[in-house]
């Protein structure tokens, strides 16, 4: 058992791109097979006359908040970053361009266009609390199944579990030292937003694990194209004016619709 441990954490190790999308194939197959796993998973969190009740907790509400907050905040502190490197690139020399371009281009790809103006715009599965097993009025519909349940910014996947596992792009650019502590304080800020909505009756589990999934594919694919493989030397000031043009890109792909009534 240890041993088949060890292979399968080397793998991961030397393959991650492909341990990461292999591990995402292998849970939507499983959804797919056994879509019983959602809905049994959100009848968890739903009870019978009252809905989702924890969508009604003081706490809980302010722990989704603080889960949209924080990427405000990410995207904000990256425009601020873009702009300071570029006024004050000497300042700012520690700053590598490589790594404000890793930071931008995997979250506006990964939650910004991928999940949030793809797959959630066009997928249009209902979420829970609107599907008529839980109280709503449309059909339920399995992971990766295309319906008509939902118009807009629908249930499939989760766009807060996304931009929650982004942050363990983090570890990719801290010092080695914070790397460990990096990457379990993102994993279990990702997991607690990501339960936290699905108790709101807001996502699936399979919304939440496929949306982690997809992220990371396109984290580990932006560190090897941007942080591994760029060996050539950059123009900063270049580099700057166009990560400043991403970031104002990304913000306005996943800035939060304080309109609506359930996001992401």
């Amino acid at each position: 058992m240890a041993s088949a441990r060890t292979t399968i954490s080397a793998e991961a190790t030397d393959h991650p791109i492909a341990s990461a999308t292999g591990a995402t194939v292998v849970a939507s197959a499983i959804f797919l097979a056994w879509p019983q796993i959602d809905t049994g998973a959100a009848g968890l969190f739903h009870a019978l006359g009252d809905g989702f009740p924890v969508s009604r907790v003081p706490l809980f509400i302010a722990l989704r908040d603080a889960g949209r907050d924080l990427t405000t905040i990410c995207v904000v502190g990256l425009v601020i970053a873009c702009i300071a490197r570029l006024v004050l690139p000497r300042l700012l020399a520690w700053l590598k361009p490589s790594v404000l371009t890793f930071l931008v281009v995997s979250l506006a790809v990964g939650p910004g266009l991928i999940v949030n103006r793809i797959l959630k715009e066009f997928w249009g599965r209902a979420r829970p609390l609107d599907t008529d097993l839980f109280g709503g009025q449309h059909a339920f519909s399995p992971a990766w199944e295309i319906a008509d349940g939902c118009i807009r910014n629908c249930s499939f996947v989760s766009g807060e579990a996304s931009a929650g596992i982004w942050l363990v792009a983090f570890a990719f650019v801290v010092p080695v030292a914070w790397r460990p502590i990096t990457i379990r304080l993102a994993l279990a800020w990702a997991i607690l937003i990501s339960f936290n909505r699905m108790a709101f009756g807001g996502h699936y589990f399979s919304d939440v694990v496929i949306g982690w999934g997809v992220t990371m594919i396109v984290v580990l694919i932006c560190r090897e194209l941007i942080l591994v493989r760029q060996a050539e030397p950059i123009d900063s000031g270049a580099v700057s004016a166009a990560l400043l043009a991403r970031a104002r890109a990304a913000w306005r792909r996943i800035r939060p619709e304080r309109g609506s009534r359930d996001l992401s």
